[in-house]
């Protein structure tokens, strides 16, 4: 890299377990699972493609076998 580049983008100043814990919410709409429907732990206005515990289990397990 030279002096006169930057890097492509800055880490972020996060924690990285808080980014992946969902947020204590004390109630309020639930984000639906995309694969099932069904309600998850992450609060409605979570970006990105939210999955309840079952299908993040069976979707991890698909990733790790895919070998």
């Amino acid at each position: 890299m030279t002096a006169d580049s930057a890097p492509y983008c800055e880490p972020a100043d996060v924690d990285p377990l808080q980014a992946l814990t969902p947020a204590e919410d004390a109630g309020g709409p639930r984000a639906d699972c995309v694969l099932c429907g069904e309600p998850t732990e992450y609060p409605a206005g979570t970006a990105g493609a939210t999955l309840c515990a079952v299908c993040a289990w069976q979707q991890a397990g698909r990733i790790a076998c895919s070998g």
